[in-house]
């Protein structure tokens, strides 16, 4: 007699085969943690974001003084430097290539004036005794040709000097020179204005225990904080120490100099 495979159920041998296939099929799944094989590589954490910087702001400067007070007493009444006939009181600064110094009794056909002829340098220096502080000198200065300077007032601020230039540096630069070592061209104080030729400006210089300041016409244009400054001048106008006024190629004229004794609020 002949035995019969044992395939009661021949469904069951085809559905048997389906699964084999398919799990032949599957991707073998990582070992888990732990288990022997190559170990998984943990995901790395993402490079933590560098803090933000704070944005820096503009730093924070101590406020600046007040500008000094511009408002005096003065003392006493106004001290003529120039009496309309002669230059007593007052020297020809002996500049290199200076142009001549005269008197001029009707200049221009108006009011007597010292007139500085065009030079190199030209130049008046004071020979009498003078404050060296808390004074004002007043003037009227004129450009009579040239294009450069046709004041520049040397002044003493204490036992330190200082000059005032108008219409310098081509003819136009206003200042006080020199300010720590800066001329009228290069610091604070420099300012630029346009000059008439043949024109009086009335020039004011004013000096306190603690400030330089400074008028032409009826407009301020120096008001300086000398406080812990260095004052000085330029070597070219040493020869007029202690006071005195100069112009730089250019023929200029001044009248009517005063100086007056002020006291500071």
């Amino acid at each position: 007699m002949k035995l019969r495979p044992l395939l009661p159920f021949p469904g069951i041998s085809l559905a048997l085969g389906w699964v084999l296939a398919l799990t032949a099929c599957q991707t073998p799944k990582p070992a888990p943690s732990g288990s022997r094989g190559t170990a998984a590589v943990p995901p790395q954490a993402p490079f933590p974001a560098k803090p933000a910087v704070p944005a820096r702001g503009n730093p924070v400067l101590p406020p600046e003084p007040p500008p000094p007070p511009t408002t005096v007493e003065y003392v006493g009444t106004p001290l003529p430097l120039f009496d309309g006939r002669s230059m007593a009181g007052w020297k020809a600064t002996e500049f290199a290539g200076a142009g001549p110094v005269h008197v001029e009794q009707k200049f221009h056909g108006e009011a007597p004036a010292l007139v500085l002829d065009q030079g190199v340098m030209t130049g008046i220096t004071w020979t009498n005794d003078l404050p060296l502080m808390s004074y004002e000198i007043s003037l009227e200065a004129m450009r009579v040709a040239g294009g450069d300077f046709f004041c520049g007032l040397t002044f003493p601020v204490g036992k330190d000097p200082c000059s005032f230039i108008v219409g310098g540096w081509g003819g136009g630069v206003v200042g006080l020179s020199s300010v720590d070592g800066e001329d009228a061209a290069h610091n604070e104080t420099t300012r630029y204005m346009k000059f008439e030729e043949g024109r009086w400006y009335r020039i004011r210089v004013r000096v306190l225990p603690a400030s330089i300041q400074a008028w032409i016409d009826d407009e301020q244009v120096v008001n300086l904080v000398t406080t812990d400054r260095g004052l000085s001048i330029r070597l070219e106008v040493e020869l007029s120490r202690p006071l005195g006024i100069s112009t730089w190629s250019t023929a200029g004229a001044v009248r009517k100099p005063s100086i007056r004794r002020v006291k500071a609020p």
